[in-house]
């Protein structure tokens, strides 16, 4: 087998067995590949034997590229999942693959942007669009992230078949893992309103949002618009899409919503995902939820 086929064979596997997003299948892949052709590897043999030593050769071959340290850490996951993989095709006990210890990552806080800024957001994408539907698209996008605690590939992995919206949605999120999310008000409107004006027929089978020739929308032209709209609003460079992630989860939690009850809305695997919020200052975060959230203005 070649390297390419390798490779190729890993990719099927993250993507249709372990049901990983296709950001991590290209990431993951993309690091694979790099050992294989670096190390010269042509078998899953060669795979499996590979060690410790082999793994920090590579990193410290990252390294001298420039790398950081969370990229460095999220390829040394990739790398041995890869040889994992590796020795359950060769029939070896996985017990005695290679073990190494990550570089240590700094994790940040979240940098959620204020009631105000994720609501001007929205009507600052609807205003800056060359046609009234792609407007209201980028809106609603925005909204279901903001007002919902939706990552930007569950919002565009709505198809048809979600419509009409209801008090409720269920969401399929990393790993294939369901859940439910309330929808607000305003949320429900916003989309409504990318119904009510879309050009295409919003079918069951096909992508509800779409770009402007009817293909399903990327990810890429959601940060795009967005960043064109923070540069009007004289926001930070962090007010991205998914920092209206972040944001719903610091002002639901500023609001008085418990962690176990916020790990559930966001998805997170772990609660300790989820428990970095609480590091937000949240009585700020309850004033200006208070004040300008969609929920309090409906």
């Amino acid at each position: 087998m070649t390297s390419c086929g390798l490779v190729a064979q890993w990719e099927r596997y993250l993507a249709e067995n372990r049901r990983r997003s296709p950001h991590t299948v290209r990431a993951y892949a993309a690091g694979a590949q790099r050992l294989v052709e670096r190390l010269g590897l042509s078998d899953w043999s060669a795979v499996a034997d590979l060690t410790a030593r082999d793994l920090r050769g590579q990193l410290a071959a990252r390294r001298a590229e420039g790398i950081a340290n969370t990229s460095a850490a999220r390829e040394l996951s990739a790398l041995k999942g890869f040889i994992s993989f590796a020795r359950q095709q060769v029939g070896r006990d996985d017990a005695d693959a290679p073990r190494l210890r990550g570089p240590r990552v700094k994790k940040g806080l979240p940098r959620p942007v204020t009631p105000d800024d994720a609501v001007g957001l929205a009507e600052t994408v609807r205003e800056q669009a060359r046609e009234e539907w792609i407007g209201a698209r980028d809106a609603a996008v925005l909204m279901l992230l903001y007002g919902a605690g939706m990552r930007v590939a569950e919002a565009l992995s709505l198809t048809g078949a979600d419509l009409p919206l209801g008090e409720q949605l269920t969401v399929t999120g990393k790993g294939g893992k369901q859940r439910v999310v309330p929808l607000l008000p305003a949320v429900r409107e916003a989309v409504a309103e990318y119904e009510r004006t879309v050009p295409f027929a919003l079918l069951p089978d096909k992508a509800l949002f779409r770009g402007a020739r009817g293909g399903a929308l990327g990810q890429g032209a959601v940060q795009k618009v967005t960043a064109r709209a923070r540069q009007v609003l004289g926001l930070p460079a962090t007010a991205t899409p998914h920092a209206l992630r972040h944001s719903f989860a610091t002002h639901l939690l500023g609001a008085g919503a418990d962690l176990r009850s916020l790990q559930e809305l966001l998805g997170h695997a772990s609660l300790g995902s989820t428990q970095i919020y609480t590091k937000v200052d949240a009585a700020k975060i309850l004033d200006s939820y208070r004040s300008a959230h969609p929920h309090e203005r409906d």
